[in-house]
């Protein structure tokens, strides 16, 4: 089965327009990054300590989980086959 896939011929296909230039300013890039950071909505510093706390609980959680699950699979390997610390 053959699936005839047409392309359209407006202005999506158009490529973007080259830039005759230079090239690459590494002063014209500090000051795009400067620009880019200045827009930039920055949480607060409450938000900051509260999405960190979140981090670390979750951090501490897993860390327990994991240990547990270690711990049972080292008994139940000790238990089964008499190896292990």
């Amino acid at each position: 089965m053959m699936v005839s896939v047409s392309t359209p011929k407006d202005e999506s296909r158009k490529t973007a327009p080259q830039k005759k230039g230079p090239g690459f300013s590494p002063s014209r890039y500090l000051k795009d990054v400067r620009a880019e950071a200045k827009r930039v909505t920055w949480p607060t510093r409450r938000n900051t300590i509260v999405t960190t706390g979140a981090v670390l609980a979750m951090v501490t959680v897993t860390c327990i989980f994991f240990f547990v699950v270690d711990q049972v699979i080292g008994f139940g390997i000790r238990g089964l086959f008499g190896v292990g610390g």
